[in-house]
């Protein structure tokens, strides 16, 4: 940068990076004023946006998460969503962006619940970025309309041709545990044989005492998962519950999918166990406060609005109330 004079009037001068060569007009009328001046207008001008773009954000939220099953689903996530916005900073990102997303995305094929999945994990990245302080603003992210959710649970009949279905050991414990505790895959894959209590007849599907607590809870174990689990930990190999070849379970995507096709069953996934456990509850009259805290579920608003439908006696006053076979004209 150089400070000069052309035609009697101050000007800044310097040459970008691109070799070529800029000069701004300043208002200065005598040589310190200008040399301030001048540094303004060059920062000003040269000035190129600055901050972490959402893929140096993406890996850095991963880096924290590391260990825990976020980390590992972003990294699937990720390999859809980097390619349209890991250049961008998160103040580039508009809600005409995350449109055009989801429409590219649900064109390929990828269902509304998928790209409302993505875009999610868009937004919580963002929104942890700026409580990290690593941005001053987390973007606006637009995800599409959630779909309804899925009303898919098992029959007793089902349930017993899928305990009764050819079965890896490790799935056939995983299952079991989904069933009998309401857990989550991801819990249930983490859990190690030290949160199985044998004495309290209790399993514990949090890690530690700071979480994370979504979906977990503190629950008993019943007969049918105590003696499954009595087996398995004599001949246990690892600290984990779930083992395989000798070591913790990764995903049992495979060969869950393949035990249900071997029951002769259609549309169950692994969250279709844990709504089946909380239906089951639900129908025989278990109160909603008792299977929100097996659930795991912050409040038991929650749990009504999902589960309150499938009680027996759910409404039934209400209905009472609007009993009219009774009445008769008064004359």
């Amino acid at each position: 940068m150089r400070i000069g004079k052309l035609n009697g009037k101050y000007v800044v001068t310097w040459t970008e990076d691109d070799g070529k060569r800029r000069r701004y007009r300043l208002k200065a009328k005598t040589q310190q004023s200008a040399e301030a001046e001048g540094r303004d207008v060059f920062r000003r001008e040269t000035a190129r946006p600055s901050g972490h773009l959402i893929a140096d954000l993406w890996g850095m939220y991963r880096e924290e998460k590391d260990g825990r099953p976020i980390a590992e689903t972003l990294g699937h996530t990720g390999k859809a969503l980097l390619p349209f916005f890991g250049e961008m900073r998160p103040d580039q990102v508009t809600v005409n962006d995350c449109r055009k997303y989801s429409r590219d995305r649900i064109a390929a094929g990828r269902s509304v619940g998928t790209v409302w999945t993505e875009l999610g994990h868009l937004r919580l990245v963002c929104r942890w970025a700026e409580k990290s302080s690593l941005i001053d603003r987390s973007p606006n992210i637009e995800l599409p309309q959630k779909p309804a959710p899925k009303d898919r649970y098992l029959t007793d009949a089902e349930i017993a041709k899928l305990i009764a279905a050819d079965a890896e050991p490790h799935i056939r414990v995983a299952i079991l545990l989904m069933l009998t505790t309401a857990g989550r895959v991801g819990a249930i894959l983490e859990l190690t044989w030290d949160r199985v209590d044998f004495d309290r007849n209790q399993i514990n599907l949090r890690v530690d005492a700071s979480g994370p607590r979504k979906g977990r809870a503190v629950v008993p174990m019943n007969s049918t998962l105590r003696a499954s689990l009595s087996v398995a930990a004599d001949a246990a190999l690892t600290d984990y519950v779930v083992e395989w070849a000798g070591g913790p379970v990764k995903s049992i995507r495979k060969g869950f999918a393949s035990t249900v096709a071997n029951a002769g069953l259609k549309d169950v996934t692994p969250h279709t166990l844990r709504h089946t456990a909380a239906v089951r509850m639900a129908a025989r009259g278990v109160p909603m406060h008792m299977i929100s805290q097996y659930l795991g579920h912050s409040n038991t608003s929650i749990t009504e609005r999902v589960y309150a439908r499938f009680a027996p006696d759910h409404m039934s006053a209400a209905a009472e109330a609007l009993e009219i076979g009774h009445l008769r004209v008064v004359k």
